[in-house]
């Protein structure tokens, strides 16, 4: 079952700069996502450092495992490439002080022909549309998200609070960081959202719901969704890759390419 991919980054209508990366191999069936955070231009360095090296390691293990790589070994080959762009990005901070206290969130994929393997670290999500069901698959983290959790503020005053932006996990901060991994089932038709807190807080779940169902090319999906978060304010930088597994499902278990 082969997947299509597109990304799109956009600077948004209030930052001058863009601090989010992305990065997709379709044959490897890897895509990442990355929002840098930092004075000067460390976000920057940050989030880009992250995503080459990353592509860089979890690319050079796919290439060498095959289209069969186990699960486990997916996720162990996620965790150590992070762990190395942790360190280097860690020590950049260290050795330049216009860089220092730089870091990043994440969000990857390595989408097989039966298994998905998403991670994240930070606020930046991945959603799936399934059939007519949209799902958010990653839980940020994030001092809000956990104010949520232990019920001290309602998704209605969390969408007004002041510190939506503080993150408890990101790249390159401390010494040790783990990412957060989930693996779930390929089914034909599933559609993959990762993106940029600079969407998912301009965009409500239902246009992004009405954008992922449309009936158009993935590359026109990431195009109005951009759009939209540009209309309601664009107040961060705005990055989504999308990935779509190519068949739909057909009576009798048939597949069809879309």
């Amino acid at each position: 079952m082969p997947w299509d991919f597109v990304a799109l980054s956009d600077a948004g209508r209030v930052r001058a700069n863009n601090e989010d990366a992305v990065a997709f191999d379709a044959p490897l069936g890897l895509a990442l996502l990355a929002d840098g955070m930092g004075g000067y231009n460390g976000g920057e360095v940050a989030s880009g450092m992250a995503i080459a090296l990353l592509q860089a390691s979890i690319g050079r293990w796919l290439a060498h495992a095959g289209p069969q790589a186990n699960s486990r070994g997916v996720r162990r080959a996620m965790q150590a490439g992070v762990d190395e762009a942790n360190l280097a990005i860690l020590e950049a901070g260290e050795a330049n002080p216009q860089l220092q206290g730089m870091g990043t969130t994440l969000v990857l994929a390595v989408f097989g022909p039966q298994k998905v393997v998403v991670g994240h670290v930070g606020d930046s999500r991945c959603y799936r549309l399934r059939g007519q069901t949209l799902e958010l698959l990653t839980h940020d983290h994030s001092l809000l998200q956990e104010q949520i959790d232990a019920g001290v503020l309602t998704p209605e005053q969390a969408a007004r609070s002041p510190i939506r932006n503080l993150v408890t996990r990101a790249v390159g901060i401390e010494r040790q960081v783990l990412l957060e991994m989930h693996e779930f089932d390929a089914e034909p038709g599933d559609l993959y959202l990762l993106c940029s807190d600079g969407l998912s807080e301009m965009v409500s779940d239902e246009d992004l719901f009405t954008v992922l169902l449309q009936d158009i090319e993935l590359s026109q999906k990431a195009t109005l969704l951009v759009a939209i978060a540009n209309d309601n304010g664009g107040k961060d930088n705005i990055s989504v890759v999308l990935a779509q597994a190519a068949g739909i499902s057909l009576p009798g278990g048939a597949e069809e390419r879309v």
